[in-house]
């Protein structure tokens, strides 16, 4: 499968498809499954300095819907399909010094696999970016073959890591500069997607030396209550807090913000993210201009691969594959973007009358 061959940020994949920084790649365990299965790469679950702990019930919950019962919940009922993953969970509790000789070992097992490491640390001291060089720094000298800064994580208690810190164009200026003077391997950065400045955002980390931008990580959003029980589907004493809307309820806006970064951006790199589920959510990212596709949800809910996708991937391959033979395509390069120059400006779309103005007064 030469064709699924794909050369992303400077490093040559052996297919585009990677599992994203999340429960599927928690461990070696199942980093190294995820390799053997066929996955073209992995990005770490985000590695830190500091302690976390998760809250004390489950991290995630599947939402599913159906035609006959079209609620969404994440109640068990017959003949539903996928609608969503919900997730509050925090990033990797291992400590660096665990994942170091994980890593390495990963790396050794499969040389020619590609392993990011997803790290995250705080802002607004020198303490905290001498903290993201020293993660950059370790993750690099153990093999990892490029860096993905975690600036999008919607459910951090600190309010100047993750998500909290995406919309500050300072703050992700000083972070570049600091893993960039480091390290010399590529620099991903994965921004969050809950903000209308997204555009300036990925600019400021491109110049800023981002060789890709990562997007889109889950939304902002809230579990359902049950109306029988008043309670939240999920829910701890009773309490709950803003999570991760993830899976194929974020596929569109997904493929908005990777075409409005690519149409502002058509010659830097983008790693899509977002409700892939198989070759077609795969393909729109590519046509909108991601030349590397993460995914997650659709992975962790595979039964029986122990939530890394085994069939997915070959799927994944084959059909990608078969696509690109029956269309005469050599690789995704041949594809990538081209839908860029048809998503316009709503006032460029054709209207049933010539003489609509945009709904201005007529002149008098």
């Amino acid at each position: 499968m030469s064709r699924l061959i794909t050369t992303f940020t400077g490093l040559e994949f052996e297919n585009p498809f990677i599992l994203a920084s999340a429960p599927p790649t928690e461990s070696k365990r199942k980093i190294l499954k995820a390799f053997e299965a066929g996955w073209g790469g992995i990005v770490t679950k985000t590695i830190g300095l500091h302690p976390v702990e998760n809250v004390a019930g489950p991290k995630t919950i599947y939402q599913r819907t159906s035609e006959t019962k079209p609620y969404v919940s994440r109640t068990k009922r017959p003949e539903t399909v996928s609608h969503s993953s919900w997730n509050w969970e925090l990033i990797s509790d291992q400590p660096l010094d665990m994942w170091l000789p994980d890593l390495e070992e990963i790396k050794t097992t499969y040389p020619n696999r590609m392993v990011i490491a997803s790290i995250m640390a705080g802002a607004g001291s020198e303490e905290e970016m001498d903290n993201w060089k020293k993660l950059a720094r370790a993750c690099v000298n153990v093999g990892c073959d490029a860096i993905e800064l975690n600036m999008s994580c919607p459910h951090m208690d600190r309010k100047d890591m993750g998500a909290n810190i995406a919309n500050d164009e300072d703050i992700i200026k000083s972070v570049l500069l600091a893993v960039t003077s480091a390290v010399s391997v590529p620099i991903w950065v994965k921004l969050t997607p809950s903000t209308s400045k997204l555009v300036d955002a990925a600019g400021v980390a491109y110049a800023s030396g981002a060789a890709s931008i990562s997007l889109c990580n889950t939304f902002p959003s809230l579990p359902l209550m049950d109306p029988e029980t008043m309670k939240f589907e999920v829910e701890v004493d009773g309490l709950v807090t803003s999570g991760g809307l993830g899976g194929l309820a974020i596929l569109h806006q997904a493929l908005q913000r990777v075409s409005d970064i690519s149409k502002a951006f058509p010659d830097q790199a983008i790693s899509g993210i977002g409700g892939i589920r198989g070759f077609r959510e795969a393909f729109n990212f590519v046509v909108h201009g991601a030349g590397n596709l993460q995914v997650c949800t659709a992975a962790m809910e595979e039964k029986g691969s122990g939530g890394i996708g085994i069939k997915l991937i070959q799927e994944l391959k084959q059909d990608l594959n078969e696509y690109l033979e029956r269309k005469g395509y050599s690789s995704i390069e041949q594809i990538r973007g081209v839908a860029r120059e048809r998503i316009v400006e709503h006032s460029q779309v054709r209207r049933k009358s010539a003489s609509y103005n945009g709904g201005y007064a007529l002149a008098s």
